[in-house]
């Protein structure tokens, strides 16, 4: 494979040191541990090109994907002759090329919402600007790019004009219009189909991109050629689908609005007019494993996308292990190299019943022995398959063991985590009365709730105190103590009319909670100065774009509106305010890229928390690939240090640390030690509990990709198919004909990994390592 797409220098390095020695897809991979070395091995590539072509054409992505790609590249430019740089030039063959200058090379844009002014701080071109042209160095006179501010429109009006709900009906490319106003704007259309064709000529006027490096969608789409897309397609303005509007809703505010909004991309036969360029999509985390697979191992197709790659011999994949692990290559790495394991074992049979569809009980010696995989486990025998049920079921019986006498910690980067990832489990622990829990949720999570909903409160909030219903803002002491007190009196008075089916006392509950809020955050004195505070946030709010990153002071707000409806969830079960903390760790800002966790501001809180609480137990989300939001593995790096400064104080021989994944990414029966059976009940519980508290989140204003709707419904369904996984190896028998009621009454299980202090760290640890130096 490899013989007809020779790799650089700088690729070969990487390959070596991936240890991947066959290659069969349709495209060429690279794959490396986590998502941080994916950006130095793409920065690598970029400034390896970048030498050979100081006055080439490029076009880099934009959003959350390259974070590591933009800060790599920096860091080695300004350390390519310092000790640290030099390291990694030698180390991946980059050590007799020149230094870069990136003045000269001649930028495009990928794409654009449109419309969007260009001083929105959630453009493209805003980010292009700040990122590439300023954070690059580079000429932009020289760059191409998309400006929706610019755009000629009909009688040189601007799209505010023209579509002032920024809405527009590309039906009236080929229907007749019927009013002046639809005239106005099919001639407007018409207007950017052409501006869209000049920009096709000017990068074509070039002679192509020469470097194009771009991220994935769930779906396959690359830039904005969603699925689908014509494989000779050029610039044009387009539609989007719903998977690209999901991930399009951090951007833009919501998917109310990425659902409404165009826009402008370059094609997929823009990509590849240049018959030497570099292509190279980047991919992180499992979620993405799907359509990578589909996209390297399926021939040229629209369905796919990215299979037009196929036409250069420089197209790239770029791959986490996880974006890799469901690749032919990588499973049979996974089988053929290093140590036979028992998980090998498992995931063999458990595979091999999916492909045959029998239950574990039915598969024969022959079964084993005919599959290419099974056939490679080292104690084969007719008791192979019996011992796999023996060890799954033993994963049950841990899920099913009583825990007493336990200090728990639960833990959650976001809010919702905790209970989308292991509430059933959450619940059997809770009805121990032995036990003690905490629940910490580690960010404030502001930039879930939507301007619109903060501004729907804080009117009900005005009509509350107008009717003399928020009545604690008539004590004495009320704005210089007395809103501090009776926080679990709001929590108990709004679970009590959820119970009741009355929804005004349950908003006025919520209210009760932001007149706290607003108190604490802006210092107000009055009942005046409280309502003049209120108007104040909602206007704004109102003049805010959508998706603009708020002030402080409304970020807090809306982190505090969060913080109640966690509260909310865990006094369903009795847990009071007091043993919900609300960390607000500093790293998280709303800015598109996020700092790393600083070791005082945002280890000692943990720290802090591990002394007073003194768990025996701590959960948090797993993800040490660091493939899911990345809120999720900067916390992994700051708990982990946490644990590891708590441990030179105290004996954490019989601590465990509970590793859940939820709906971003999940563990597989083999990987995980832990299985726990979850009833209709508890799924009920989860559904209802989400609904009722998770107020903010109800509308799912940005949603997974993977389903448009609430993230517990998700969660469920996640449940679900985990269950019909191992059913298939135990067999339905197992689970209705059971001694355990818990068991019988199973429609649904949770995977976690239960693990020492030592496994933890030694898992999180090789995360950390992979920025070691960089910051």
């Amino acid at each position: 494979m490899l013989a007809n797409y020779p790799l650089s220098p700088a690729e070969e390095a990487f390959l070596k040191e991936s240890g991947v020695e066959k290659i069969t897809s349709k495209i060429p991979y690279l794959i490396v541990d986590n998502f941080p070395k994916l950006g130095l091995m793409t920065a690598c590539r970029f400034l390896e090109w970048a030498a050979d072509n100081p006055n080439g054409v490029i076009s880099l992505p934009t959003g959350k994907t390259p974070e590591y790609f933009i800060k790599w590249t920096q860091f080695l430019l300004e350390n390519w002759d310092k000790k640290k740089g030099m390291e990694i030039r030698e180390k991946y063959n980059l050590q007799n090329v020149k230094k870069p200058v990136l003045k000269d090379l001649q930028f495009v844009q990928i794409d654009e919402f449109y419309p969007i002014s260009s001083s929105q701080k959630n453009s493209f071109y805003h980010y292009v600007n700040k990122f590439y042209i300023e954070g690059f160095g580079l000429d932009p006179k020289k760059a191409l790019l998309i400006n929706s501010d610019e755009i000629p429109l009909a009688k040189g009006k601007s799209y505010r004009e023209v579509f002032p709900d920024f809405k527009v009906d590309l039906s009236l490319r080929f229907r007749e219009a019927n009013t002046e106003s639809e005239k106005q704007k099919q001639e407007s259309i018409y207007l950017i189909d052409k501006w869209c064709a000049e920009y096709e000529a000017k990068i074509r006027a070039k002679g192509g991109i020469g470097f194009f490096l771009g991220g994935i969608g769930p779906d396959g789409h690359i830039a904005f050629n969603t699925r689908g897309s014509d494989l000779f397609s050029t610039t044009r303005l387009t539609e989007t689908n719903f998977e690209t509007q999901a991930v399009a809703a951090g951007d833009l505010g919501g998917i109310e609005i990425s659902a409404n909004r165009l826009v402008i991309t370059i094609g997929l036969d823009t990509i590849v007019h240049n018959p030497e360029a570099v292509a190279i999509i980047i991919a992180a985390g499992e979620a993405k494993a799907p359509i990578v697979k589909s996209s390297l191992e399926s021939e040229m197709t629209n369905l796919y996308p990215a299979t037009v790659l196929q036409k250069l011999k420089a197209g790239r994949f770029y791959l986490t292990k996880g974006a890799a692990v469901k690749l032919e290559d990588s499973v049979e790495r996974f089988y053929t190299q290093g140590e036979w394991s028992e998980t090998k074992t498992e995931r063999a049979v458990l595979d091999l019943c999916k492909k045959l569809r029998k239950y574990g009980h039915r598969i024969t010696l022959e079964d084993l022995r005919n599959d290419k995989y099974t056939a490679l486990i080292p104690t084969l025998n007719e008791r192979t398959a019996k011992e796999v049920i023996k060890s799954i079921s033993a994963k049950i019986d841990r899920g099913l063991a009583e825990e007493k006498n336990e200090v728990l910690l639960h833990t959650g980067p976001h809010h919702d985590d905790i209970s989308l990832g292991i509430l059933p489990h959450i619940t059997k622990q809770l009805h121990e009365n032995s036990n003690s829990a905490h629940f910490a949720v580690l960010t404030s999570g502001f930039t879930a709730v939507t301007n619109s909903f903060v501004i729907d409160t804080l009117k009900n909030t005005k009509r509350f105190l107008d009717e003399g219903r928020i009545q604690m803002v008539k004590y004495d002491d009320f704005f210089d103590t007395g809103y501090k007190l009776k926080m679990d009196k709001d929590v108990y008075h709004y679970l009590t009319n959820v119970a009741s089916e009355n929804a005004d006392e349950r908003l006025r509950g919520l209210c009760h909670r932001v007149v706290r809020a607003i108190v604490f955050i802006y210092g107000v004195k009055s009942p005046m100065e409280l309502r003049d505070q209120i108007n104040e946030i909602i206007t704004v709010l109102k003049n805010s774009y959508d998706g603009e990153k708020n002030p402080k002071n409304i970020q807090t707000l809306k982190g505090m509106i969060r913080e109640f409806e966690e509260e909310l969830v865990w006094a369903h079960f009795g847990v009071q305010v007091k043993n919900v903390h609300h960390l607000r760790l500093g790293f998280y800002t709303g800015d598109i890229f996020t700092e790393q966790p600083d070791k005082k501001r945002d280890v000692e809180p943990i720290l802090n928390m591990l002394r007073e609480i003194r768990p025996t137990k701590l959960s948090l989300t797993l993800d040490p690939e660091g493939s899911g939001p990345d809120t999720h593995y900067k916390v992994l790096q700051a708990t982990a240090e946490a644990v590891r400064q708590w441990g030179e104080e105290e004996d954490l021989s019989n601590f465990k640390v509970i590793g859940y994944r939820n709906v971003w990414f999940k563990f597989d029966a083999a990987e995980a030690n832990v299985i726990v059976p979850v009833s209709l009940g508890d799924m009920s519980v989860m559904e209802d509990s989400f609904s009722n508290c998770y107020l903010s989140q109800v509308n799912a204003s940005f949603p997974s990709y993977a389903h448009n709707g609430k993230f517990s419904t998700l969660a469920k369904n996640t449940w679900v198919n985990q269950l019909s996984d191992v059913q298939l190896l135990l067999g339905k028998n197992y689970f209705y004909q059971h001694d355990t009621a818990k068991v019988r009454s199973s429609h649904g299980l949770i995977f976690f990994r239960e693990m020492n202090v030592d496994e933890f760290l030694r898992e999180a640890r090789e995360l950390e390592k992979s920025t070691e130096g960089m910051f």
